[in-house]
């Protein structure tokens, strides 16, 4: 393995390619700032835009070949290149990969820009004033990369997250949910570009943090096509205008979300049983795994009481397929989270949050999801 990494280092960093990239970034043109950049791209056929990419990199012209989500190929598509050469070079993950790509589609359209918010500048617009390098240094899409990797590995438990906690996790941007969108792109970029380099197609998972064989990551891209941002703001406790509990959902879901929302404005119990969330009595009151397991129960169907074994419950999904009465589940690891909610469908999720805040329901935006589990 290591002998491949040198050999794809060698095309990494050969005169050639960095070249290449300082003909580029003499060529791109100023763009704006990532504060613009939140149109979602939805679902996108991957399979057909390997297809394209492959054409561009055996030799077609970017000018000639339409790319799926991409504006500019003859220009992003060797940036992409860049990317997964590099991290393929440092033996970074194929989910590091995308995770990156994911990054530099969010901040630069995969462009090596020479401007932006503040100081940022190339491809992850990294900021020189925040330790990221020199302008100069910046600009080089090799550098750019490498530190981009560099700061991914050291973020613990990467690989269990999401695309778009990992990306926030080294950026930090003012915009944290905005790169689960391009997943499904950047996975395609990652999986035509890869091929084209030796030993590219293996994955090598990281030493220390494989994700659970049997646990399944969640897509984080777009998801449903509502993510409950058309509602605005929802008052504690209320339920929003114009919600009402899709009459498609499967009965059971439809029960128990019906029963769930009977518990609004209730006020949270860590380790209350959700039995009498209405009564006197504090631990009658609702935490967040007994409002589901009670929610379902009077659905008949019968789930175990904490967040920790709930997440083994039923079978996982994709978060892009997410259906109504659904449970997502979110801090912690994907493995051991420490929040649930159920899925309401229409982007909304309803929840008993913490201590000092009523069942409520917030809408799909405000999730960082790390599984999602179907029990029906």
């Amino acid at each position: 393995m290591k002998a491949i990494a040198a050999s794809i280092g060698v095309v990494v960093l050969s005169p050639l390619l960095l070249a290449g990239t300082a003909m580029m970034m003499a060529t791109t043109s100023q763009a704006q700032t990532t504060t613009s950049f939140h149109a979602c791209i939805g679902d996108i056929d991957t399979d057909a835009v390997a297809k394209q990419v492959t054409r561009i990199l055996d030799g077609a012209s970017g000018k000639d070949v339409k790319v799926e989500g991409l504006t500019l190929p003859e220009e992003q598509v060797p940036n992409a290149q860049t990317i997964v050469a590099t991290g393929l070079s440092l033996e970074v993950p194929k989910r590091g990969q995308i995770v990156a790509l994911a990054t530099a589609m969010q901040e630069s359209r995969l462009r090596n820009l020479g401007s932006g918010d503040r100081d940022s500048l190339g491809l992850f617009q990294q900021r020189p004033s925040q330790g990221w390098g020199t302008a100069q240094q910046i600009r080089d899409p090799v550098y750019a990369s490498e530190r981009f990797y560099q700061e991914l590995l050291k973020v613990s438990g990467w690989q269990q997250m999401t695309v778009t906690q990992a990306a926030q996790a080294v950026q930090k941007s003012g915009y944290p949910d905005a790169y689960a969108q391009w997943e499904p792109l950047a996975t395609a970029l990652q999986k035509a570009i890869a091929a084209t380099f030796p030993g590219g197609e293996k994955d090598k998972s990281a030493k220390d943090g494989d994700q659970s064989k049997n646990t399944e990551i969640p897509a984080s891209g777009c998801g449903p096509s509502e993510d409950g941002s058309s509602y605005g703001r929802i008052p504690e406790g209320s339920v929003p205008k114009g919600y009402t509990i899709p009459k498609d959902a499967d009965p059971k879901a439809r029960a128990a979300i019906a029963w769930a929302m009977h518990q609004l404005g209730t006020m949270y119990q860590w380790g209350g049983t959700c039995t009498a969330a209405h009564g006197p009595d504090p631990m009658g009151r609702c935490d967040c795994s007994s409002l589901v397991q009670q929610a379902y129960a009077h659905a008949s169907v019968k789930l175990t009481r904490t967040t920790y074994t709930q997440v083994n419950e039923g079978k996982a999904v994709s978060r892009s397929k997410l259906q109504p009465g659904d449970l997502i589940f979110s801090r912690g690891t994907a493995q051991r989270p420490e929040h649930v909610g159920m899925f309401m469908g229409q982007g909304l999720v309803i929840e008993a949050p913490k201590t000092g805040k009523p069942v409520r329901i917030t809408p799909l935006k405000d999730w960082a999801i790390l599984a999602v589990r179907r029990v029906l």
